[in-house]
């Protein structure tokens, strides 16, 4: 089999970020001039899941349709990552699990998920110090992690939501990324600077508090990950962060002030 050259590599990170987090972090720049351009930051808004349609299925469908079709870069990612070599015998071999390489399964259940837990309440809580600081400092939106109208599906929706946004990031931006940073011939460190300065990008429309917080969480994320070689405790950790801030603010935000 052909080893892809680093210039095929390079032509490749960037045709999946172009789909995925790349364009994310492009929209999330402009996103930010613009708020910035209109008004001091501490008076602008971010809402992370919004309604998109007044009519309850039709919303329910692009929820879900957006869910759906988020993943499909990470699809392109494992297809990317798994080793398609046949086995010089002429006896075809099972392809090279890109669910292995990347440490994306249920091998080690257990340990996955205490470490998720304790990166979850390792992150969460020193963020909401930062973005506490943020607001009183003029730097960071008001952010809003739901604006879904009450339905029966929006609990469910919101978990779906907070999963994909998990996935997508911990196995692009992490192991992905690592990845072929390492094929490059980058050192760790930085590979851990450059997928960590890419998290806080992305989120730059919330404010400059989110950015730096999520360049942490990166680093923090990243350097556990050239450790581990598993992007599933990254993963746990991730959905529970979102789905505490997406489900927690939907069914109690409005009960004490926040919506």
């Amino acid at each position: 089999m052909l080893v892809p050259s680093r210039r095929r590599l390079r032509l490749e990170v960037w045709i999946v970020l172009g789909l995925s987090l790349g364009q994310s972090a492009v929209y999330s720049v402009v996103q930010l001039l613009d708020k910035m351009t209109r008004a001091p930051l501490a008076e602008g808004t971010s809402t992370l899941n919004r309604s998109q349609s007044t009519r309850e299925y039709f919303d329910l469908t692009y929820q879900l349709l957006d869910i759906i079709f988020a993943l499909v870069p990470v699809l392109l990612v494992l297809y990317f990552l798994t080793d398609h070599r046949q086995a010089s015998s002429g006896h075809g071999s099972k392809p090279g699990s890109a669910f292995q390489k990347l440490g994306f399964n249920f091998a080690r259940p257990g340990r996955d998920l205490l470490q998720g837990l304790g990166l979850a309440a390792l992150i969460g809580v020193p963020s909401l110090g930062l973005y506490a600081a943020g607001r009183a400092l003029g730097i960071t939106t008001a952010i809003i992690p739901s604006a879904l109208d009450a339905y029966w599906w929006t609990v469910p929706v919101l978990i779906l939501s907070a999963m994909r946004h998990a996935v997508v990031e911990e196995v692009i931006v992490v192991g992905y990324l690592m990845n072929r940073f390492g094929k490059f011939g980058w050192s760790i460190p930085l590979s851990i600077m450059a997928s960590s300065l890419l998290r806080g990008t992305y989120h730059l429309y919330q404010g400059f508090g989110p950015f730096i917080g999520n360049v942490v969480m990166g680093i923090v994320f990243a350097w556990l990950y050239t450790r581990t070689r598993r992007v599933m405790p990254l993963v746990i950790a991730h959905a529970l962060l979102d789905i505490v801030a997406f489900v927690g603010f939907s069914l109690f935000g409005k009960a004490v002030g926040l919506g």
